[in-house]
């Protein structure tokens, strides 16, 4: 899958097709002026014996001799895991509104404390290497990313880069793992366990306390040169099978060999979507209309009412699609309840967003 079709699908589930540009400003204060200042002690200190630290990724290993003290983020959310750490990066790339600000979700604006929010990266064209260039960073951060070897081989002349790791497909890191090498990255690995664990108990508190999640069938889907199925290894399916759901065997049987991250299922073949739980994003009007086809309507998904349906206005909608230590906890609160809604059995339950 080339570089701009799987951005565009990343991003589909937060914006209209028509914004899929990724068109981008100022967060702060709608300039092109260096960082805030106080960004520059982004990474100071670190934890005894932290330092220094080798990190593996898809293009071999890099070594952070101390703290980096100014940070750039090209990857989805990176910038999260900085907030967590009491951190703010001098430079984050926008890949879709969150909301009031472009790189700043409304989960992490407690975690930034007041602070400056860093400068807003333009990644309409790609990244954006100048820019980078002119912030001086002393790392970058590309770990939700697909950077290929020649963007890697080009970031590195700016600064140590930190990609994507060589064992998950791109775009495929999980969050906690995310977590845990930003956190080794700035020196802060003990730090970053506790904000990790902290999130996961959230995680797991959910799936205990519904085991009518256990074992269940779930698929997320979205209208795109058909209809869109998200893989197995795609973040947002690990979430709902970290929740205790399965994905229907016969998925890997319709997808291309190789499609982790997801593939095209034909209008035809729609009954691949009859599961416990559907999570589907699409606007009202033409978006739902491609996957309620005729056949759809007939599947037991539709007549008992088990689709989750994500509209860009849901306050679920950016954080199923920007998983992090900040926002997991912030999305299981309004989410859990709309699956309970849709396995429950009850077609009058609605699993809408509560109003």
């Amino acid at each position: 899958m080339d570089y701009s079709r799987r951005r565009f699908l990343l991003t589909l589930a937060a914006l209209p097709p028509a914004a899929a540009g990724l068109s981008a400003c100022n967060a702060s204060a709608g300039t092109t002026d260096a960082a805030p200042a106080a960004s520059d002690s982004a990474g100071a200190g670190g934890e005894a014996g932290a330092f220094p630290v080798t990190l593996p990724h898809k293009f071999g290993e890099t070594v952070i001799e101390q703290a980096p003290t100014r940070i750039v983020t090209v990857g989805l959310k990176e910038q999260d895991d900085l907030f967590a750490l009491g951190l703010v990066p001098v430079g984050a790339t926008k890949w879709f509104d969150l909301g009031d600000s472009d790189v700043v979700g409304p989960w992490a604006q407690d975690a930034l404390a007041g602070q400056p929010a860093p400068k807003t990266l333009d990644a309409t064209d790609g990244i954006p290497f100048e820019e980078i260039a002119a912030l001086q960073p002393d790392l970058v951060l590309a770990l939700y990313s697909g950077l290929t070897q020649e963007q890697y081989d080009k970031l590195s002349q700016i600064a140590k880069v930190v990609a994507q790791p060589g064992d998950h497909i791109d775009y495929g890191i999980p969050w906690d793992e995310q977590a845990t090498t930003v956190g080794r990255a700035v020196g802060q690995p003990a730090k970053m366990a506790q904000k990790v664990a902290a999130t996961k108990k959230v995680l797991t508190d959910a799936a205990a306390a519904h085991p009518e999640f256990r074992g269940k069938t779930s698929l997320v889907v979205t209208p795109y040169e058909g209809l869109y199925v998200y893989g197995a290894e795609d973040p947002r399916v690990r979430l709902m099978t970290d929740l205790g759901f399965v994905v229907p065997d016969e998925l890997e049987e319709l997808l291309p060999k190789g499609s982790a991250f997801g593939g095209n299922v034909s209008a035809e073949r729609a009954e691949v979507l009859d599961v416990d739980a559907l999570v589907c994003f699409a606007e009202k009007g033409k978006q739902q209309d491609q996957i309620e086809t005729n056949l759809f309507e007939q599947l037991d998904v539709h007549t008992e009412a088990r689709t989750i349906w994500l509209r860009t206005t849901d306050r679920a909608n950016n954080p199923f699609s920007f998983l992090t230590v900040l926002s997991l906890p912030y999305l299981l609160e309004s989410f859990v309840p709309r699956v309970v809604a849709a396995v429950d059995g009850d077609p009058a339950t609605s699993t809408d967003q509560a109003a």
